[in-house]
């Protein structure tokens, strides 16, 4: 469904140049829910800014549907760590956002923006504007609009990063609601372990520059509860091996080339 084939990302700096990925080969399975796992700075957010093909790489290719990806694609979806909710558009209108770029008629927009927003739990807040939400609201808005354009693949960097852990759950599994039985693909970004086993089917560890410290298919049983696995021996056996990866890397820090 979506390759990284050999990618390399070198951003300019001075007379240098940063090294943020060095030939990163992953592949993506269509319908898969796969969670990326790393250090900050190892450059989680730079492959996923390649794989909506906002970024280029230096070199290497990003391919969507066995098709080189050269630029953004409607097919792919991209909620990113930060809020970027138009403040002048209301809840259901920044919903609608996506639609009324593809020129969908307004009642249509409206039934499905509708929709979606009492999916997401936001039914009574279609007047509210950004300024007017909770961070967790805020949060709900932004997974709203990106279903809106029915995309084939969501990424997501951190999205619930910011959130306290009570609400972190509760929208974790909101998610894990809306993905099942959708067909979507999805590639979900964390530092947090725990996360990454409650969400995915598959876990890929990255270390420096996207060093792949591990690759593991998840086979928890689904629907998966968070105070249930903490106790599941074989949970504790996976967030074991997780973090042993992780700790056998050095902290990430910059490359120069």
């Amino acid at each position: 469904m979506l390759a990284a084939d050999a990618v390399t990302k070198r951003f300019a700096k001075g007379d240098s140049a940063i090294v943020a990925l060095r030939e990163l080969s992953l592949d993506i399975a269509e319908g898969s829910f796969v969670t990326v796992v790393g250090r900050s700075g190892c450059g989680k957010s730079t492959l996923l800014n390649m794989l909506a093909g906002l970024t280029p790489p230096s070199a290497g290719e990003i391919r969507y549907r066995d098709h080189r990806l050269s630029g953004p694609d409607t097919q792919i979806g991209y909620l990113t760590q930060h809020d970027t909710l138009m403040p002048w558009r209301d809840v259901l209108r920044n919903v609608e956002m996506p639609l009324e770029i593809r020129g969908v008629a307004s009642a249509e927009r409206r039934s499905v923006a509708t929709e979606l927003v009492q999916r997401v739990g936001l039914g009574g807040f279609e007047k509210h504007y950004p300024r007017e939400l909770s961070g967790g609201m805020r949060r709900r808005a932004g997974l709203a609009r990106m279903l809106a354009g029915s995309p084939e693949t969501l990424l997501m960097d951190e999205p619930f990063g910011a959130l306290d852990a009570q609400l972190r759950t509760e929208l974790q599994l909101e998610l894990l609601r809306l993905w099942q039985g959708s067909g979507q693909t999805v590639v979900f970004v964390t530092h947090d372990i725990e996360e990454a086993l409650l969400l995915g089917d598959r876990v890929v560890v990255l270390g420096r520059v996207g060093r792949i410290l591990l690759d593991r298919e998840i086979a928890l049983a689904r629907p998966r509860s968070a105070d249930e696995l903490r106790v599941d021996p074989e949970f504790v056996a996976l967030h074991g091996e997780l973090s042993t990866a992780l700790k056998r890397e050095s902290p990430a820090g910059e490359e120069r080339s």
